[in-house]
Protein backbone atom coordinates (compact mmCIF):
# COMPACT_ATOMS: atom_id res chain seq x y z
CA UNK A 1 0.00 0.00 0.00
CA UNK A 2 1.11 3.50 -0.80
CA UNK A 3 2.38 4.95 2.78
CA UNK A 4 1.34 8.40 2.03
CA UNK A 5 -2.27 6.97 2.60
CA UNK A 6 -1.84 6.43 6.13
CA UNK A 7 -0.60 10.49 6.53
CA UNK A 8 -2.22 13.16 8.23
CA UNK A 9 -1.51 16.91 9.72
CA UNK A 10 -1.42 16.97 13.44
CA UNK A 11 -0.96 20.33 15.14
CA UNK A 12 2.24 20.91 17.31
CA UNK A 13 -0.10 21.64 20.27
CA UNK A 14 -1.35 18.30 20.29
CA UNK A 15 2.04 16.56 20.95
CA UNK A 16 1.82 15.87 25.29
CA UNK A 17 4.75 16.72 26.78
CA UNK A 18 3.73 15.38 29.96
CA UNK A 19 1.40 12.66 30.82
CA UNK A 20 -1.76 13.01 32.61
CA UNK A 21 -2.05 13.29 36.16
CA UNK A 22 -3.38 11.22 37.64
CA UNK A 23 -2.50 8.86 34.67
CA UNK A 24 -5.77 7.23 34.70
CA UNK A 25 -7.32 11.08 34.25
CA UNK A 26 -6.25 10.73 30.62
CA UNK A 27 -9.26 10.86 27.88
CA UNK A 28 -10.17 7.48 26.18
CA UNK A 29 -11.64 7.96 22.59
CA UNK A 30 -14.17 4.78 21.97
CA UNK A 31 -13.86 3.24 17.97
CA UNK A 32 -16.06 0.77 17.18
CA UNK A 33 -16.05 0.16 12.96
CA UNK A 34 -19.51 -1.40 13.54
CA UNK A 35 -20.81 2.17 15.06
CA UNK A 36 -21.44 5.33 13.91
CA UNK A 37 -19.25 8.04 15.50
CA UNK A 38 -17.78 8.10 18.98
CA UNK A 39 -17.55 8.26 22.43
CA UNK A 40 -15.76 10.44 24.35
CA UNK A 41 -14.62 9.08 27.94
CA UNK A 42 -11.46 8.77 30.32
CA UNK A 43 -9.48 5.71 31.26
CA UNK A 44 -11.24 5.82 34.52
CA UNK A 45 -13.94 4.23 32.31
CA UNK A 46 -12.44 1.26 31.18
CA UNK A 47 -14.41 -0.71 33.47
CA UNK A 48 -17.04 0.08 32.16
CA UNK A 49 -16.17 -1.08 28.27
CA UNK A 50 -15.27 -4.79 29.52
CA UNK A 51 -16.81 -8.15 30.61
CA UNK A 52 -15.87 -10.44 33.57
CA UNK A 53 -14.41 -12.85 31.20
CA UNK A 54 -12.65 -10.82 29.05
CA UNK A 55 -8.82 -10.78 29.52
CA UNK A 56 -6.16 -7.88 29.23
CA UNK A 57 -2.93 -8.65 27.85
CA UNK A 58 0.30 -5.80 29.27
CA UNK A 59 3.32 -6.23 28.33
CA UNK A 60 5.43 -6.00 31.23
CA UNK A 61 8.85 -4.73 29.90
CA UNK A 62 11.24 -2.31 31.86
CA UNK A 63 12.44 0.41 30.04
CA UNK A 64 16.29 0.80 30.46
CA UNK A 65 18.64 4.06 30.74
CA UNK A 66 19.85 3.16 26.44
CA UNK A 67 20.81 6.31 25.86
CA UNK A 68 24.30 6.97 25.72
CA UNK A 69 26.56 9.81 25.32
CA UNK A 70 30.15 9.20 24.90
CA UNK A 71 33.39 10.31 22.16
CA UNK A 72 34.90 8.24 19.67
CA UNK A 73 38.47 7.28 20.11
CA UNK A 74 40.65 6.53 16.86
CA UNK A 75 44.00 6.77 17.28
CA UNK A 76 44.23 10.66 18.29
CA UNK A 77 41.32 11.78 16.03
CA UNK A 78 38.40 11.73 18.72
CA UNK A 79 34.42 12.58 18.19
CA UNK A 80 31.70 12.90 20.40
CA UNK A 81 29.20 10.01 19.87
CA UNK A 82 25.54 9.49 20.79
CA UNK A 83 24.05 5.81 20.80
CA UNK A 84 20.56 4.51 21.31
CA UNK A 85 20.79 0.79 22.41
CA UNK A 86 17.67 -1.50 20.77
CA UNK A 87 18.47 -5.07 20.75
CA UNK A 88 20.92 -7.22 23.02
CA UNK A 89 22.39 -9.69 20.87
CA UNK A 90 24.67 -11.30 23.14
CA UNK A 91 25.46 -10.65 27.32
CA UNK A 92 27.91 -8.14 26.23
CA UNK A 93 26.67 -6.90 22.72
CA UNK A 94 23.64 -4.63 21.74
CA UNK A 95 22.67 -3.58 18.21
CA UNK A 96 22.33 0.38 18.47
CA UNK A 97 21.33 3.30 16.48
CA UNK A 98 24.07 5.59 16.68
CA UNK A 99 24.79 9.11 15.30
CA UNK A 100 26.59 10.43 13.18
CA UNK A 101 26.42 7.03 11.96
CA UNK A 102 28.24 7.97 9.11
CA UNK A 103 31.56 8.70 11.01
CA UNK A 104 31.38 6.03 12.81
CA UNK A 105 33.29 2.90 11.56
CA UNK A 106 34.14 -0.65 12.24
CA UNK A 107 36.60 -1.06 14.84
CA UNK A 108 36.69 2.06 16.21
CA UNK A 109 36.81 2.31 20.26
CA UNK A 110 33.90 4.44 22.06
CA UNK A 111 34.05 5.90 25.78
CA UNK A 112 30.65 6.25 26.78
CA UNK A 113 29.41 8.03 30.63
CA UNK A 114 31.23 11.77 29.61
CA UNK A 115 30.72 14.56 27.25
CA UNK A 116 33.25 14.64 24.36
CA UNK A 117 34.96 18.15 26.38
CA UNK A 118 35.48 15.49 29.45
CA UNK A 119 38.97 14.08 28.93
CA UNK A 120 38.28 11.79 32.52
CA UNK A 121 36.92 8.55 31.81
CA UNK A 122 36.36 7.44 35.50
CA UNK A 123 32.87 5.85 35.19
CA UNK A 124 32.78 5.49 31.56
CA UNK A 125 31.91 2.28 29.82
CA UNK A 126 33.91 1.06 26.64
CA UNK A 127 33.16 -0.42 23.64
CA UNK A 128 33.79 -1.67 20.06
CA UNK A 129 32.22 -1.31 17.18
CA UNK A 130 32.21 -4.96 16.18
CA UNK A 131 29.86 -4.58 12.72
CA UNK A 132 28.00 -2.09 11.04
CA UNK A 133 24.99 -1.54 9.06
CA UNK A 134 22.62 0.51 7.21
CA UNK A 135 21.10 4.12 8.63
CA UNK A 136 23.27 4.33 10.92
CA UNK A 137 22.77 1.41 12.72
CA UNK A 138 25.76 -0.62 14.80
CA UNK A 139 26.81 -3.70 16.82
CA UNK A 140 28.57 -2.38 20.16
CA UNK A 141 30.09 -5.07 22.13
CA UNK A 142 31.41 -3.71 25.45
CA UNK A 143 33.89 -4.20 27.85
CA UNK A 144 31.53 -5.55 30.10
CA UNK A 145 29.28 -8.66 30.21
CA UNK A 146 25.98 -9.64 31.97
CA UNK A 147 24.77 -7.56 34.87
CA UNK A 148 28.15 -5.82 35.48
CA UNK A 149 26.97 -4.50 32.03
CA UNK A 150 23.67 -3.97 33.38
CA UNK A 151 24.69 -2.01 35.97
CA UNK A 152 27.08 0.01 34.01
CA UNK A 153 24.57 0.85 31.83
CA UNK A 154 22.09 1.95 34.62
CA UNK A 155 24.87 4.17 35.82
CA UNK A 156 25.56 6.41 32.54
CA UNK A 157 22.53 6.58 30.36
CA UNK A 158 19.46 8.34 29.80
CA UNK A 159 15.98 7.17 29.72
CA UNK A 160 15.60 7.68 25.73
CA UNK A 161 12.51 10.15 25.59
CA UNK A 162 10.87 9.48 22.11
CA UNK A 163 12.21 12.56 19.60
CA UNK A 164 8.90 14.31 19.31
CA UNK A 165 9.32 14.98 23.40
CA UNK A 166 13.12 15.10 23.22
CA UNK A 167 13.39 17.78 20.73
CA UNK A 168 11.50 20.20 22.80
CA UNK A 169 12.93 19.23 26.51
CA UNK A 170 15.35 17.45 27.80
CA UNK A 171 14.90 14.12 30.24
CA UNK A 172 14.66 14.96 33.93
CA UNK A 173 14.46 12.52 36.75
CA UNK A 174 10.32 12.97 36.69
CA UNK A 175 10.91 11.24 33.34
CA UNK A 176 12.56 8.02 34.87
CA UNK A 177 9.16 7.57 36.88
CA UNK A 178 6.50 8.54 34.09
CA UNK A 179 7.92 6.98 31.39
CA UNK A 180 7.74 3.19 32.97
CA UNK A 181 4.09 1.45 34.00
CA UNK A 182 3.70 0.71 37.29
CA UNK A 183 3.95 -3.59 36.61
CA UNK A 184 7.49 -3.18 34.49
CA UNK A 185 9.74 -5.93 35.50
CA UNK A 186 11.61 -7.69 33.31
CA UNK A 187 14.42 -5.16 31.72
CA UNK A 188 15.48 -4.62 28.19
CA UNK A 189 13.30 -2.31 26.56
CA UNK A 190 14.64 1.39 25.22
CA UNK A 191 10.90 2.65 24.43
CA UNK A 192 8.02 2.42 26.36
CA UNK A 193 4.80 0.31 26.19
CA UNK A 194 2.78 3.26 26.22
CA UNK A 195 -0.60 1.95 26.68
CA UNK A 196 0.02 0.84 29.60
CA UNK A 197 1.05 4.49 31.37
CA UNK A 198 -2.58 5.13 31.89
CA UNK A 199 -2.56 2.40 34.91
CA UNK A 200 -2.88 3.18 38.17
CA UNK A 201 -3.33 1.03 41.40
CA UNK A 202 -6.89 1.85 41.56
CA UNK A 203 -7.56 1.45 38.33
CA UNK A 204 -6.92 -2.32 38.69
CA UNK A 205 -8.47 -2.58 41.71
CA UNK A 206 -11.54 -1.45 40.31
CA UNK A 207 -11.09 -3.49 36.64
CA UNK A 208 -10.36 -7.04 39.22
CA UNK A 209 -13.95 -6.44 41.19
CA UNK A 210 -15.44 -6.18 38.06
CA UNK A 211 -13.84 -9.50 37.39
CA UNK A 212 -11.63 -8.76 34.15
CA UNK A 213 -8.65 -11.32 33.65
CA UNK A 214 -5.27 -9.53 33.37
CA UNK A 215 -1.95 -11.57 31.88
CA UNK A 216 1.29 -10.33 31.36
CA UNK A 217 3.43 -11.24 28.61
CA UNK A 218 7.12 -9.50 27.61
CA UNK A 219 8.17 -7.82 24.20
CA UNK A 220 10.92 -5.74 24.97
CA UNK A 221 10.29 -2.80 22.54
CA UNK A 222 12.90 -1.33 20.46
CA UNK A 223 14.01 2.41 19.53
CA UNK A 224 13.28 1.13 15.80
CA UNK A 225 9.54 1.84 16.97
CA UNK A 226 10.50 5.85 16.54
CA UNK A 227 11.82 4.99 12.89
CA UNK A 228 10.32 6.71 10.07
CA UNK A 229 8.79 5.16 7.48
CA UNK A 230 11.02 6.37 4.40
CA UNK A 231 9.68 4.09 2.04
CA UNK A 232 6.88 4.60 -0.06
CA UNK A 233 5.21 1.81 -0.43
CA UNK A 234 4.26 -0.22 2.60
CA UNK A 235 6.11 -3.55 0.88
CA UNK A 236 9.87 -1.83 0.77
CA UNK A 237 9.70 -1.14 4.59
CA UNK A 238 12.25 -3.34 7.01
CA UNK A 239 10.92 -3.44 10.40
CA UNK A 240 13.33 -4.20 13.37
CA UNK A 241 13.54 -7.10 15.54
CA UNK A 242 11.92 -7.21 18.72
CA UNK A 243 12.95 -9.83 21.44
CA UNK A 244 9.86 -11.61 23.64
CA UNK A 245 8.01 -14.50 25.07
CA UNK A 246 5.33 -15.92 26.27
CA UNK A 247 5.11 -18.69 28.62
CA UNK A 248 3.06 -21.72 28.72
CA UNK A 249 0.45 -21.03 31.63
CA UNK A 250 -0.44 -17.77 29.56
CA UNK A 251 -1.13 -19.28 26.65
CA UNK A 252 -3.26 -21.49 28.27
CA UNK A 253 -5.26 -19.08 29.84
CA UNK A 254 -5.54 -17.27 27.13
CA UNK A 255 -7.20 -19.90 25.31
CA UNK A 256 -9.68 -21.05 27.81
CA UNK A 257 -10.76 -17.33 27.86
CA UNK A 258 -11.06 -17.68 24.28
CA UNK A 259 -12.94 -20.99 24.73
CA UNK A 260 -15.45 -19.17 27.52
CA UNK A 261 -16.05 -16.44 24.83
CA UNK A 262 -14.60 -13.92 26.52
CA UNK A 263 -12.09 -11.21 24.34
CA UNK A 264 -8.41 -10.86 24.36
CA UNK A 265 -7.80 -7.08 24.70
CA UNK A 266 -4.08 -6.03 24.02
CA UNK A 267 -2.84 -3.47 26.29
CA UNK A 268 -0.73 -1.61 23.70
CA UNK A 269 0.91 -2.38 19.97
CA UNK A 270 3.90 -4.09 21.28
CA UNK A 271 1.58 -6.55 23.11
CA UNK A 272 -0.61 -7.38 19.95
CA UNK A 273 2.11 -7.67 17.96
CA UNK A 274 3.61 -10.46 20.07
CA UNK A 275 0.51 -12.02 20.40
CA UNK A 276 -0.25 -11.92 16.97
CA UNK A 277 3.58 -13.40 16.52
CA UNK A 278 2.30 -16.50 18.32
CA UNK A 279 -0.97 -17.04 17.14
CA UNK A 280 -1.87 -20.17 14.95
CA UNK A 281 -3.73 -20.02 11.86
CA UNK A 282 -6.66 -21.46 13.96
CA UNK A 283 -6.74 -18.55 16.83
CA UNK A 284 -5.30 -20.49 19.11
CA UNK A 285 -2.33 -18.82 20.55
CA UNK A 286 1.17 -21.13 21.95
CA UNK A 287 4.08 -20.48 24.14
CA UNK A 288 6.37 -18.33 21.93
CA UNK A 289 9.91 -17.01 22.28
CA UNK A 290 12.46 -15.19 19.98
CA UNK A 291 12.59 -12.21 17.87
CA UNK A 292 9.78 -11.06 16.03
CA UNK A 293 9.54 -8.37 12.68
CA UNK A 294 5.88 -8.57 12.35
CA UNK A 295 4.60 -5.65 10.67
CA UNK A 296 1.21 -5.39 10.73
CA UNK A 297 -0.46 -3.40 7.28
CA UNK A 298 -4.56 -3.50 6.42
CA UNK A 299 -5.59 -6.93 4.51
CA UNK A 300 -3.34 -8.61 7.47
CA UNK A 301 -6.04 -11.40 8.78
CA UNK A 302 -6.03 -10.85 12.84
CA UNK A 303 -5.63 -14.35 15.00
CA UNK A 304 -6.53 -13.64 18.40
CA UNK A 305 -6.51 -10.16 19.57
CA UNK A 306 -10.30 -8.91 19.77
CA UNK A 307 -9.87 -4.83 20.95
CA UNK A 308 -6.84 -3.00 21.30
CA UNK A 309 -5.95 0.15 23.82
CA UNK A 310 -3.70 2.08 22.38
CA UNK A 311 -2.11 5.69 22.42
CA UNK A 312 -3.08 8.38 19.13
CA UNK A 313 0.28 7.52 17.16
CA UNK A 314 2.72 9.19 14.11
CA UNK A 315 1.61 9.87 10.76
CA UNK A 316 3.10 7.42 8.07
CA UNK A 317 4.06 5.54 10.91
CA UNK A 318 3.87 1.67 11.43
CA UNK A 319 1.88 1.76 14.31
CA UNK A 320 -0.60 4.10 12.63
CA UNK A 321 -0.53 1.34 9.74
CA UNK A 322 -1.30 -1.72 12.72
CA UNK A 323 -4.57 0.54 14.12
CA UNK A 324 -5.53 1.02 10.59
CA UNK A 325 -5.60 -2.65 10.19
CA UNK A 326 -7.21 -3.63 13.11
CA UNK A 327 -10.10 -1.38 12.71
CA UNK A 328 -10.01 -0.23 9.20
CA UNK A 329 -8.39 2.61 7.75
CA UNK A 330 -11.31 5.14 7.54
CA UNK A 331 -12.41 4.60 10.54
CA UNK A 332 -9.13 5.90 12.03
CA UNK A 333 -8.85 8.27 9.58
CA UNK A 334 -12.10 9.74 11.28
CA UNK A 335 -11.06 8.57 14.44
CA UNK A 336 -8.05 10.91 14.17
CA UNK A 337 -9.89 13.49 12.85
CA UNK A 338 -12.22 13.57 15.43
CA UNK A 339 -9.43 13.22 17.81
CA UNK A 340 -7.48 16.52 16.96
CA UNK A 341 -10.64 18.64 16.58
CA UNK A 342 -11.79 17.97 20.17
CA UNK A 343 -8.27 18.50 21.67
CA UNK A 344 -7.03 14.87 22.56
CA UNK A 345 -3.12 14.67 23.24
CA UNK A 346 -0.71 12.38 20.85
CA UNK A 347 2.13 10.19 21.61
CA UNK A 348 3.54 8.33 24.38
CA UNK A 349 2.87 10.87 27.07
CA UNK A 350 -1.12 11.47 25.24
CA UNK A 351 -4.31 10.31 25.55
CA UNK A 352 -5.32 6.70 24.54
CA UNK A 353 -7.94 5.04 22.11
CA UNK A 354 -10.13 1.53 22.38
CA UNK A 355 -10.15 0.05 19.14
CA UNK A 356 -12.54 -2.70 18.51
CA UNK A 357 -11.17 -5.25 15.37
CA UNK A 358 -13.18 -4.06 12.30
CA UNK A 359 -14.08 -8.36 11.63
Amino acid sequence: MRVDLFDFELPEERIALRPAEPRDAARLLIVDPAREGFQDLIVKDLVDQLGPDDVMVFNDTKVIPAQLEGRRVRGENIGSVSATLHMRVSPSSWKAFARPGKRIKQGDRIEFGHDGDNACLAGSLGAVVSDKGDAGEVTLTFDLSGPALDEAIAAVGHIPLPPYIASKRPEDAQDRKDYQTIYAREEGAVAAPTAGLHFTPELFAALDEKGVGRAFVTLHVGAGTFLPVKADDTTEHKMHHEIGHIDQATADRLNAARAKGGRIVAVGTTSLRLLESAAKDDGSIAAWSGATDIFITPGYRFKIVDRLMTNFHLPRSTLFMLVSAFSGLETMRKAYEHAIDTGYRFYSYGDASLLTRKN
